[in-house]
């Protein structure tokens, strides 16, 4: 009978975690993998190699069951796996030696096992403490050996020239090593990472192109956890190395890695926007109005990237080199459009994005167009954070929108990073997104001018103050926005730089905040300290009253300043009274609210000062309602009589700090990018047959014979099969088989059956290898197991002269001859070794 797959998925599922190849049924036991009857002695209590001495170096030549042996290691509670701790340890010590193994699959079924087993025992043992894991796992008399041995191994493995599946196996072994813990903080096994550090094998990978491409992403997403590890309580190396690189090549990589994800999202994003911008659904939209935004915004969401705003955030905080990768240019180019090279990368799209597969940056092919587009990362970064910063709803945006303002407040302290955000020489068209609005369209990106980059940083915040005055009222994020325009204007103050920018939509967009505050106060006060916020917009205005005449680009700016505040009077007077009403009652915002007041005194005197002025004007000339040209005349003529109080600090401010104001957020974000990590990661996503392909070590041609066995039905034809066909060369192709096959090399080591299921086929029917006699066996007409069918003659003979101790039973085959049949460990069964095929 030939094996089938189960039709029911869930059923089939169960079945392969259980290592079942067949099920159960009243006349047939079940069917096990001769690797799952391997585990099930390595979780009996006896030592596994006491009967066989071979039995470690037969375990790694076998495919890994994942599902199988983690699920073992989860059913057993502490006390039953202290029982068995010697074997465990022995298992975790040959997994870590087979590393070294010259046979390639020996190492790639070590590093899935151990990956097995750091999971297993995590997942089942959560409240148990770290050093009673690291006992379970290796003991704790060897465990400073045993992680030395294994960290090491690892390193040779991704700094050598080795195969790349292997390092992205160790990639993703360290990936899952990290994240088996919620808080990475407390996985007591990364204080043997800390000790034997990988930081330079990391840094090796950045650093060349061929590597960068397969491995990047997973390596900058490692970095990013590894600098998280306790970075509140400890020296933590990684930070320490992290923020002293200083090779241009090696910073290069990693910002290309960071960049080539961020552009991956916009570009997500962007197909999704232009699916929904065309058909019925949009006709629909724009006909009945605009009460369906926010549904439609919801189908253009797209799953945010932590991680690697992570690992942005940490280069740019602690390396201050890494501010000058945010202004490498390079030509903008659609990574979509572009023909890529297939690598064996995971085909697994970490939270929702694709880490691209092409260095883009390096391609030798680059247009030469002079006409084209440039791009750098901070413009791939202000895209991204415009996207993310639309909806903060969600959990995720919210966290990676209040990431990409922390990113943004560091680098608007740097000194270099404000040089080049203000260069003149250095101009950018940035299209940013905005979010769909009743009252404005959708500016075209034709029309929008190359301008310096810190212009587009000061939309994004203008757009961010615009869009999000409402009831879940974002207080954080406003305050980190405010805060970043705070600091640009600071600096330009400081240099004396005169921005052409549209100053007027900024001090709009302020004004209205402020009247949405009081629009709210009752719900906001609430929750929040809405007069903290009042007074950073209050401020940002003194400071254009103060200063404004050393950065604003013309005398006329400033005359558009006091117009703007003066035609707003009513909101300023508004706050006034309220912030005046709160601090003269006691209560807990009276002290705020007093800063207010004050903070307020040069603005109302400029309105006080005008609007007198104004009102004159008018009746002189008998106007009723004053033209914007009438009330600037009319400001420029009166500035000689205007006394304005010089205010104290307005120019200082605090510099970030993530410790302690950030630290309860950074610990929340590592552990949710932990879970979406743990997760995604997959020892599972390189198929067997690509292993097999790689790791061949037989020539392009391989002899496959049939070789007849005292049989009728023998054939003496040879066959050869060939690496780029991978089927039979004969007349009848009665043989068939696949590549993972014929490509194996070394027919020793594949002695399992769960390598080649459904895999070589004679004549239709299925075959396996058969390990004990060397050959090929049909698997069509065995004879289940059973104990009263056992052949009297323990030591029959073969025709071809093979001593076979246990023949099994002669039984009449379907030609009236007697047909041996042998016991077959790796599918529990006895098989006919008539027509036997010999490799």
């Amino acid at each position: 009978m030939n094996l089938k797959s189960s039709s029911d998925p869930a059923m089939a599922q169960v079945e392969k975690k259980a290592g079942l190849l067949r099920r159960s049924s009243a006349s047939k036991k079940p069917l096990k993998e001769k690797v799952v009857l391997m585990y099930d002695e390595i979780f009996a209590k006896e030592d596994p190699a006491k009967n066989n001495p071979r039995f470690w170096e037969e375990l790694f030549l076998m495919k890994v069951n994942l599902e199988y042996l983690e699920g073992k290691l989860e059913s057993l509670d502490g006390d039953d796996l202290m029982k068995i701790k010697d074997n465990i340890n022995s298992l975790f010590q040959h997994c870590i030696q087979a590393l070294s193994e010259e046979h390639q699959i020996k190492v790639v079924n070590a590093l899935q096992t151990l990956c097995a087993l750091f999971r297993g025992v995590h997942q089942k043992n959560k409240s148990t403490s770290g050093f009673d894991i690291i006992n379970m796992l290796m003991g704790f008399d060897k465990a400073e050996l045993r992680m030395k041995d294994l960290m090491d191994s690892l390193d040779g493995l991704l700094c050598g020239e080795g195969s790349e599946s292997l390092k992205i196996l160790c990639l993703k072994l360290l990936l899952c090593l990290v994240t088996v813990t919620d808080n990475i903080s407390q996985n007591t096994i990364l204080e043997y990472v800390m000790i034997n550090s990988i930081f330079e094998a990391i840094l090796q990978i950045l650093s060349l192109t061929p590597s960068r491409m397969q491995h990047g992403y997973d390596t900058v997403v490692l970095l990013a956890l590894l600098v998280n590890y306790r970075k509140y309580e400890s020296v933590n190396p990684y930070i320490v190395k992290l923020s002293i690189v200083d090779d241009e090549t090696t910073l290069d990589g990693m910002g290309m890695v960071i960049s080539q994800a961020l552009t991956e999202y916009n570009r997500q994003y962007k197909d999704k926007e232009e699916e929904n911008q065309g058909g019925f659904f949009s006709a629909f939209t724009n006909m009945v109005g605009s009460m369906f935004i926010a549904d439609a915004e919801e189908k253009l969401s797209v799953q945010t990237n932590e991680a690697i705003l992570l690992a942005l955030y940490e280069a740019v905080h602690l390396n201050r080199n890494f501010i000058t990768v945010l202004a490498q240019s390079h030509p903008e180019i659609d990574i979509a459009t572009t023909p890529t090279t297939p690598v064996p990368t995971t085909p697994t799209t970490p939270l929702g994005t694709t880490p691209p597969s092409l260095d883009m940056m390096n391609s030798p092919e680059l247009p030469l167009d002079p006409n084209l587009q440039t791009s750098n990362l901070l413009i791939t970064f202000l895209k991204y954070s415009s996207i993310v910063m639309q909806d903060t709803k969600d959990e995720h945006r919210l966290n990676s929108a209040r990431l990409c303002l922390i990113i943004l407040t560091c680098i608007a302290e740097d000194q270099y990073a404000n040089a080049f955000l203000h260069d003149d020489n250095m101009n950018f068209r940035v299209n940013l997104h905005r979010m769909p609005m009743r009252h404005r369209k959708k500016a075209a990106d034709k029309n929008i001018p190359s301008r310096p980059l810190v212009c587009a940083v000061l939309d994004l915040m203008v757009e961010f103050v615009v869009t999000h005055m409402m009831k879940e009222f974002p207080m954080d994020l406003y305050m980190r926005c405010v805060q970043v325009i705070h600091k640009l204007i600071c600096y330009q103050k400081k240099c004396r730089i005169r921005l052409h920018y549209t100053w007027r939509e900024l001090w709009s967009a302020l004004i209205n905040l402020l009247k949405f505050l009081l629009s709210n106060e009752t719900t906001l006060l609430a929750k929040h300290n809405i007069f903290y916020l009042a007074l950073m917009v209050v401020n940002l205005f003194n400071m254009f009253i103060t200063y404004g005449d050393t950065f604003l680009p013309t005398p006329s700016s400033y005359d558009e300043l006091y117009y703007e505040i003066v035609r707003m009077h009513q909101v300023f007077d508004n706050l006034y009274c309220m912030v005046l009403r709160v601090s003269t009652n006691a209560g807990q915002w009276k002290e705020p609210a007093s800063k207010v007041t004050h903070a307020l005194i040069n603005v109302r005197a400029i309105i006080n000062h005008f609007n007198p002025k104004i009102e004159s004007y008018a009746a002189v000339n008998h106007i009723s309602q004053l033209s914007e040209d009438q009330v600037l005349e009319v400001v420029r003529s009166n500035y000689d009589t205007l006394t304005l109080k010089l205010q104290d600090g307005l120019d200082q401010y605090e510099r970030y700090s993530e410790q302690p104001k950030e630290a309860a957020f950074f610990k929340e974000l590592v552990r949710s990018i932990s879970l979406n990590v743990r997760r995604n990661v997959s020892l599972n996503t390189l198929s067997q047959d690509v292993l097999l392909k790689e790791f061949s070590s037989i020539s392009l041609s391989c002899g496959l014979h049939s070789t007849p066995v005292g049989g009728a039905s023998g054939r003496s034809q040879a066959r050869h099969c060939t690496r780029e066909e991978g089927s039979v060369q004969d007349a009848d192709s009665s043989l068939s088989c696949c590549s993972a096959v014929v490509l194996m090399g070394q027919i020793d080591g594949f002695g399992s059956r769960s390598w080649l299921e459904r895999c070589f086929f004679w004549e239709g029917e299925e075959a396996c290898w058969h390990p004990g006699s060397l050959c090929w066996v049909r698997l069509a007409d065995r004879v289940e197991a059973s104990p009263g069918k056992r052949c009297a003659c323990q030591a029959h003979q073969l025709a071809d002269g093979l001593q076979t101790p246990d023949c099994g039973l002669a039984v009449t085959g379907a030609n009236g001859r007697p047909q041996a049949r042998r016991w077959h460990a790796d599918t529990h069964s006895r098989v006919c070794l008539v027509d036997r095929m010999v490799w």
